[in-house]
């Protein structure tokens, strides 16, 4: 009985290919779906990384030339009205303010700081934002790709 069951399991195709053809339709979808949120949470990971590495370049120039001691007003010029990396965009955000917050005179008006402080806030939330997505994917993902694999086990 052995040897009958042993030369029949040898003429089954265990390839996965061949597993997938024989599947359920349930399982076939369980299946793909995992395989999507796979490649999707992959791409999101290397965007994420290649998104870190090019912040980090970007903040480790605009510091070196921050505290170069060359006047901030200089260095707001050089950057211009369309800032490229984060440190820069939260600055000028920060410059603008201060400079739309002087007087005729020259003095700063009242509550100067606090609205310099909301514009760069402002700016670091949009910039915050852009870095966080697709993060909550990749959450959702992590928490849930381990049930529905038990789901398409069972």
């Amino acid at each position: 009985m052995e040897t009958d069951t042993l030369a029949m399991a040898q003429e089954i195709d265990f390839s996965l290919l061949a597993l997938f053809a024989r599947a359920t339709l349930t399982v076939k979808i369980v299946m793909l779906m995992l395989m999507i949120m796979s490649f999707w949470s992959w791409a999101i990971i290397i965007q994420k990384h290649i998104l870190l590495r090019k912040a980090r370049g970007e903040a480790s120039i605009f510091d070196r030339a921050f505290w170069s001691g060359e006047p901030l007003d200089e260095l707001y010029e050089k950057i211009g009205q369309d800032p490229q990396g984060q440190s820069e965009k939260i600055f000028a955000a920060g410059m603008l303010e201060w400079r739309r917050s002087h007087k005729q005179d020259g003095g700063l008006i009242a509550g100067a700081q606090s609205r310099i402080d909301r514009a760069m806030n402002v700016a670091i939330s949009r910039e915050s934002e852009a870095m966080n997505r697709g993060l909550s994917f990749l959450a959702t993902t992590g928490s849930a790709a381990t049930v529905i694999g038990l789901f398409g086990t069972v």
